[in-house]
């Protein structure tokens, strides 16, 4: 008898199957299937879904996706999963914040739901997105397992014209939010953990040859606008490019790829000036449309240029994260941390440490805010793990694939706070070749530690990047400020740093002057200090203090963080000020006037 056949006979051969994984580990869903939606319609599969938690991964072990819908009063024998029709979870959402059983919980649920999809022409695709599913997600349509993602911050796509039926099809999606030693944030981070499908899922149907990815910039020598066209297909085309109020062309497509650059001169993007212009991609019977704006980036010695002209970035940091929601956003949330940041007398935010929504920069984009947008390689990375770099390097060019024409980002961040060793030197370097290969029209940074024996702004990686972030805590985690002056004055880069983080906790309402920990006194005046002497260094083009919001996060647990970082200006309500805030805000009034304005002319 073979192994097959007596598995097949044995009800409890499962009970003993530790390679179970194996068989769903392959294809990956990677950038190599993104596809830029812009302006597309889509089928949206937001709402309730039938929902069960699965500790032991019992899914993949007894092939929950096999199962029919069989009522349970009707079954012959028993089983350990129905179709979770019995409770349901909100998509998008976190299920910690479900109900408050499920809180803590860390590992494998799925997520199942009955579609109805249109029949599809010949000529037609159907593909699923998934905005973000926290750690790994694999895919299950009408039992056939499509494919498996990792990255819990990014979107990725699966063709399902294949596997759909015509009326109901049963999806299911395996989420899995167990920290890994392997994996892109590593198991130890300083935020909180959430899990689900805390972005949108939809269906796109596109013609059976479609554009898969369409972009467009101002050229760097400003000098036009550059466009790229990449078809799902290696065929010869025109693809017609319009751009409101300049115009339209066309740009030769031969072997699925196009490349042209314009005579068109639009009027530059800044934050004083958010101009966005209309743009439209038509190639065969496919079409897509963006608003789009055109701004120049450089680095010139220490200064930062926009459009020529040299900016100061008066920023802040921010979470994705809420009392209420956990990890899932919307557009009030996101209009109401900017308008904090201008509130701030800001021009910038660092969205921390992982791809935010992708509205986040759309927004960013209509009101003029200036983004730092980075991937979680946070703290300890497995660095010499060929697996864990092609992790980081997909959701890297996920990032890139999703917000590329989007003029308010600026900064591409490829780390925060690893050690300087040579495997993570070999590691990160390759990260800041990927970005500035897949997007030249950006910067590239990361939040680097100081040579503490020297003490100096020193790292192997600097030379690779085109602005070094310098993440300290002068003022709370070691105490004064002779060092920071030390260091800033033993320092001396080749190229502009970034103040990336710097800040202190304070228990919004606690009160009893800056000698006292943990005071909102204590707070403004790390604040104040740290924007007033760091601003007086020519080499330093910006400061984005941490952070804006408090935040959850399982490792503080005093009695005044009780599991949330404090070092927020605002409460978690997102409306409580502190005195932070104000001080920040004095601080960016008086202190920064060198150099161009927020507008990033001279």
């Amino acid at each position: 008898m073979t192994e097959i056949s007596t598995r097949a006979a044995d009800p409890f051969s499962h009970l003993h199957e530790e390679n179970f994984e194996q068989a769903f580990l392959k294809p990956e869903l990677t950038a190599d299937q993104m596809i830029l939606t812009a302006g597309r319609p889509c089928q949206s599969l937001d709402g309730d879904w039938n929902f069960v938690l699965d500790p032991f991964q019992e899914g993949l072990r007894q092939r929950w996706f096999d199962h029919d819908d069989l009522a349970i009063g009707q079954w012959v024998v028993p089983r350990d999963y129905d179709n979770g029709e019995w409770q349901t979870a909100k998509v998008p959402g976190c299920w910690n914040l479900a109900v408050p059983e499920w809180f803590h919980y860390e590992g494998s649920a799925w997520y199942s739901r009955n579609v109805d999809v249109e029949p599809t022409g010949p000529e037609e695709r159907l593909f699923l997105r998934v905005g973000a599913a926290s750690g790994r997600c694999r895919v299950f349509l009408n039992g056939i397992f499509l494919g498996l993602h990792k990255g819990g911050s990014t979107p990725f796509f699966v063709e399902i014209t294949g596997a759909v039926l015509t009326g109901a099809n049963r999806l299911m999606l395996e989420v899995d939010n167990s920290r890994r030693a392997d994996a892109v944030p590593m198991h130890h981070f300083d935020w909180f953990n959430y899990g689900g499908l805390f972005r949108s899922v939809e269906i796109y149907r596109v013609p059976d040859c479609f554009i898969r990815d369409f972009r467009i910039s101002l050229a760097q020598d400003g000098g036009g606008i550059d466009v790229s066209v990449c078809l799902s297909r290696q065929e010869d085309d025109i693809c017609r490019v319009e751009i409101e109020g300049l115009g339209s062309f066309d740009v030769p497509v031969r072997g699925g790829v196009g490349r042209l650059r314009s005579a068109c001169l639009p009027e530059r993007w800044s934050p004083g000036n958010p101009r966005l212009y209309r743009v439209s991609a038509a190639c065969g019977n496919d079409r897509i449309e963006d608003r789009v704006g055109f701004r120049k980036l450089a680095v010139r010695g220490h200064e930062i240029l926009l459009n020529d002209a040299p900016l100061e970035l008066r920023g802040i940091c921010v979470h994705e994260d809420d009392k209420e929601t956990g990890r899932v956003t919307n557009e009030e949330d996101l209009r109401r941390r900017f308008a904090h940041v201008k509130e701030l007398g800001g021009n910038a935010a660092r969205l921390a440490h992982y791809p935010h929504h992708e509205l986040a920069a759309r927004i960013a984009d209509e009101i003029g805010i200036l983004l730092w947008q980075e991937i979680p390689v946070y703290w300890a990375i497995d660095f010499e793990n060929p697996s864990t770099l092609a992790d980081a390097r997909n959701q890297l060019l996920e990032m890139i694939a999703r917000d590329h024409n989007r003029a308010s980002i600026i900064l591409w961040g490829v780390g925060n706070e690893n050690a300087d060793t040579d495997a993570r030197l070999s590691f990160m370097r390759e990260l800041a070749v990927t970005a500035k290969t897949a997007d030249p029209t950006r910067l590239t940074v990361a939040a680097c530690l100081i040579n503490r024996e020297t003490f100096r702004i020193e790292d192997r990686l600097a030379e690779h990047l085109d602005v070094i972030g310098l993440n300290e805590y002068f003022g709370w985690y070691e105490p004064g400020y002779d060092n920071l002056t030390r260091l800033l004055e033993n320092s001396e880069p080749d190229r502009p740093v970034l103040i990336s983080e710097t800040g202190a906790d304070a228990v919004s309402g606690l009160h009893g002057g800056v000698g006292r920990l943990f005071t909102e006194e204590r707070q403004a005046d790390v604040l104040e200090n740290q924007v007033r002497l760091t601003s007086g260094y020519s080499y330093v083009a910006g400061i984005f203090p941490w952070l804006l919001y408090d935040f959850r996060s399982q490792r503080r647990q005093t009695a005044h963080q009780r599991g949330w970082n404090r070092k927020g200006i605002v409460a978690e309500d997102k409306e409580t000020r502190k005195l932070g805030f104000a001080a920040l805000r004095e601080a960016y009034a008086v202190c920064f006037t060198k150099g161009g304005d927020a507008d990033g002319r001279s």
